[in-house]
């Protein structure tokens, strides 16, 4: 294969749904119940095949895996997948001040080796 092969792309992608209902609950050690009722929280919506099965992508089994994390550890799964979101959001915040930082240090860098 070679590296622009359509497939190899796919296999790449995080956002690639590749996973089905079943091997997804295999690879994060839970039952589908726990895939649909995280989907029922609203915390991933699976994309649908074309025959109707939910498929997942490896970036919703990370957020799937953290949320069976919190639920292992006691906590309700509605909340459990707040706390997931919650997450997602500051890691996303977070990068975001990140590039406008370093895009104000760029522009401020430049202001002062300009001439006088």
């Amino acid at each position: 294969m070679t590296s622009d092969n359509p497939l190899n792309d796919r296999l790449d992608d995080d956002d690639y749904p590749a996973y089905s209902m079943g091997r997804a609950a295999e690879m994060l050690g839970a039952t589908p119940a726990f895939l649909r009722a995280i989907g029922e929280a609203r915390l991933i919506t699976p994309l649908r095949s074309e025959g109707g099965h939910r498929r997942y992508s490896r970036y919703q089994l990370r957020i799937a895996a953290r949320a069976r994390e919190l639920v292992d550890k006691g906590t309700p799964i509605e909340a459990a997948c707040r706390i997931v979101i919650l997450e997602d959001q500051l890691e996303e915040a977070q990068r975001i001040n990140a590039e406008y930082r370093r895009a104000a240090g760029e522009t401020a860098g430049r202001a002062g080796s300009g001439s006088v």
